[in-house]
C-alpha cells in the first residue's frame, strides 16, 4: 500500500487543531501541547520524506524537536525578538525545559503508532 501525502496532510491539519485548542483549556496541562507539537512535527517529515523508511523520519524527527528545545538557550535579541511574535512562539518556543525533550519523544512515538495504525487499516 503506497503511503498518501493527503492522508498527512489531513493529519497534520486536525493535531494543528487540537493543539491550538489545548491551549484555551487550563485544565489540560501545557506538556500535551508539547506532545501534540511533536506529533505534528513527526507527520510534517513523513509527509516531507513519503517514502524514507521509518527509522530516517524518526531521527529526522527528533532532530528537528530536539534542535528547536535547545535553541532555546541561544538568548540573541533578534531571536528574542522573533520569538515574542506569534509564530515564533509557535515554532521556537521560549524557554528551555528538559521534560519537553520527553514529551517531544511521546509525541514522535505516537505518531509512528498512528502511522502503523492508519497503514493496517488501509491494507
Amino acid at each position: 500500500m503506497i503511503r498518501s501525502r493527503g492522508t498527512y496532510f489531513i493529519l497534520i491539519f486536525f493535531t494543528i487543531i487540537i493543539g491550538l485548542l489545548s491551549r484555551e483549556f487550563k485544565a489540560i496541562p501545557l506538556f500535551i501541547g508539547d506532545i501534540l507539537w511533536a506529533l505534528m512535527v513527526y507527520f510534517i517529515v513523513r509527509f516531507l520524506l513519503i517514502s524514507k523508511a521509518i527509522k530516517v523520519v524518526i531521527i529526522t524527527s527528533l532532530l528537528f524537536c530536539y534542535v528547536i528545545e535547545f535553541s532555546q538557550l541561544y538568548k540573541a535579541p533578534w531571536i528574542n525578538s522573533l520569538r515574542h511574535t506569534l509564530l515564533g512562539r509557535l515554532v521556537l518556543g521560549e524557554t528551555f525545559l528538559w521534560g519537553d525533550l520527553l514529551s517531544y519523544t511521546i509525541g514522535i512515538g505516537i505518531g509512528v503508532l498512528v502511522d502503523r495504525w492508519i497503514f493496517k487499516l488501509k491494507t
